[in-house]
């Protein structure tokens, strides 16, 4: 499922939220996001939460940082909180404990295109 908010009258000279939902047979995903136009450049935010209804977040952190060693990881809440985060800060990745075998991801971003 897909949704666009935008201005009714000024829709390129106003933010607009984009929305997109998907159900997996494991979970579900949704990605959200806010883009913000000044003059030639827009900036964007995203979000992006994914729900694992079968994997623990401590599986799921050890793959990511497979994938990146350079992963900085903390963790706060008895470990029920999990933030990675690549060197260059470019997004976190926040693993919150569902259960006990179950993770929500969410991944933040900014940017700041042409600035």
């Amino acid at each position: 499922m897909n949704i666009t908010f935008a201005h009714p009258s000024d829709p390129s000279l106003l933010p607009s939220l984009h929305i997109s939902t998907k159900n997996y047979n494991n979970g579900s995903s949704t990605f959200s996001a806010t883009l913000s136009p000044d003059g030639d450049h827009c900036y964007i935010s995203t979000v992006f939460v994914t729900s694992v209804n079968n994997q623990s977040c401590k599986e799921i952190s050890s793959l990511k940082k497979e994938e990146s060693p350079s992963l900085k990881e903390l963790t706060y809440a008895d470990d029920v909180y999990t933030i990675l985060t690549p060197l260059e800060n470019s997004y976190q990745l926040i693993l919150t404990v569902t259960g006990e075998d179950g993770c929500t991801m969410t991944e933040t971003r900014m940017l700041w295109p042409g600035r």
